[in-house]
């Protein structure tokens, strides 16, 4: 009895080996691209306004400078951070200077955090809170390199630096095609506060956070400094054409553009035999749009041939619609067969809203693969499955033997109990 009892779980310790071997995927070959560093600048209000004492018993500077010192304890060694200030300096009322004072307080680099504690522990609230020229010049401290650019920006008022409006100049950092995202947070935000940092992480695809307590200040700014040190794939800025043969030529990879309202963008791909094109485009309105839009994906050949298509549609809930479609060329018998050119149209039908500037155009992101496809006509037939058709069937056989042992165990188990 005792035997058979270790025979069953000899057997069922050995098919669960089996079964884990097929369903674990084997070790990931090395990354053989080493990506650049990491950067992220924290760029944050020192203005008077930041003297209030509404959070947590302690004014918003107090609050702001225990997250700095949590947050430069815990940067991972990989990301190059700086800290730059606005409002720092300038005591006066003259607009023109305040409008200025904006400062870089530790250069993006690799960390010192003795340093950079020291220069936190120096700030004191003072003055205006130029926001527009602030990011302007965090653009410019971020500026090179390929890997990953991030500005948190952290402050507790409106810009009062008009008519520099710091979403436009959100909208121009992205259009400049740069990668570049800015993170917003809000202290204790009125609604006019949260609807322009709102605004200006909209327009660089970032983020938007309203903070009322010192943990959550804290743990947010960690949050942000940590995504920058993921592995990220920066997108290429390209121009697209009005016309297919003018188009710029791409290959696979993630391409950034802007695309003007009810305008129409072309972009040309190589495809040859026995390869499959697969293209994807999303489009944002970063700014008040007019309800039921839309975004159309064509793959057309250079004579204006329609090959296949795809289209979504938004109602205003919606702030990015994205679409995508798939090309197969076939193979061919001819060792010599040339390859095709086909042409990729996008076309939007956003409006803008009253009042709101057209210029510069909507954010468009564009993801195109070229693939080798099916090597066999019955892969496509094979429900989409392909080889994987192989691991299916040992999945279910090891899920069938897996049933009639557990099923044998259990009436054997039975048995010895009513004998006992």
């Amino acid at each position: 009895m005792i035997r058979r009892q270790r025979l069953a779980a000899g057997v069922c310790a050995l098919l669960a080996a089996l079964t884990a071997g097929l369903a674990l995927p084997g070790p990931a070959a090395a990354d053989e691209t080493e990506q650049a560093a990491p950067k992220v600048e924290l760029v944050l209000d020192v203005s008077g306004s930041m003297r209030t004492r509404d959070i947590d018993g302690g004014t918003r500077m107090a609050a702001a400078k225990q997250a700095f010192n949590e947050v430069l304890d815990a940067t991972p060694e990989e990301v190059q951070l700086g800290i730059r200030t606005l409002g720092a300096n300038y005591h006066g009322n003259d607009r023109k200077t305040g409008c200025k004072d904006t400062a870089q307080l530790y250069p993006v680099s690799t960390l010192d955090r003795t340093e950079a504690k020291t220069a936190v522990a120096t700030l004191s609230p003072t003055g205006w809170t130029p926001i527009g020229p602030a990011l302007l010049k965090a653009a410019d401290d971020l500026n090179g390199g390929d890997g990953a650019r991030r500005i948190v920006l952290i402050s507790d008022g409106e810009d009062t630096c008009q008519p520099l409006d710091p979403c436009e100049v959100a909208r121009e950092i992205a259009a400049k095609g740069i990668g570049l995202t800015i993170d917003t947070l809000g202290l204790v935000p009125d609604a006019k506060t949260r609807d322009q940092l709102s605004c200006i992480a909209d327009a660089t695809g970032g983020t938007y956070t309203s903070v009322q307590h010192k943990e959550e200040l804290s743990d947010r700014v960690g949050q942000l400094v940590d995504r920058a040190a993921d592995p990220v794939v920066t997108p290429v800025a390209t121009e697209g054409a009005r016309e297919c043969a003018s188009a710029p030529s791409l290959k696979s990879g993630l391409y950034t553009d802007r695309e003007e309202f009810g305008q129409q963008r072309w972009y040309k791909v190589t495809v040859r035999p026995g390869q499959e094109v697969r293209a994807s485009v999303s489009v944002a309105d970063d700014r008040a749009v007019n309800p039921d839009y839309g975004v159309l994906l064509r793959a057309v050949t250079l004579h204006g041939r329609e090959i296949v298509r795809g289209e979504a549609a938004g109602d205003g809930r919606t702030d990015v619609v994205s679409t995508g479609l798939r090309y197969p060329r076939p193979e061919s018998d001819d060792e010599n067969a040339a390859a095709e050119t086909v042409c990729l149209q996008v076309t939007n039908s956003f409006s803008a809203a009253a009042g709101v500037k057209t210029t510069p155009g909507l954010p468009l992101e564009l993801t195109v693969d070229v693939v080798d496809g099916p090597s066999k006509a019955s892969d496509v037939a094979s429900f989409g499955l392909g080889r994987g058709w192989w691991l299916l069937g040992a999945l279910v056989l090891a899920g069938f033997v897996a049933g009639l042992l557990w099923g044998w165990v259990s009436r054997w188990r039975v048995a010895v109990w009513r004998t006992n």
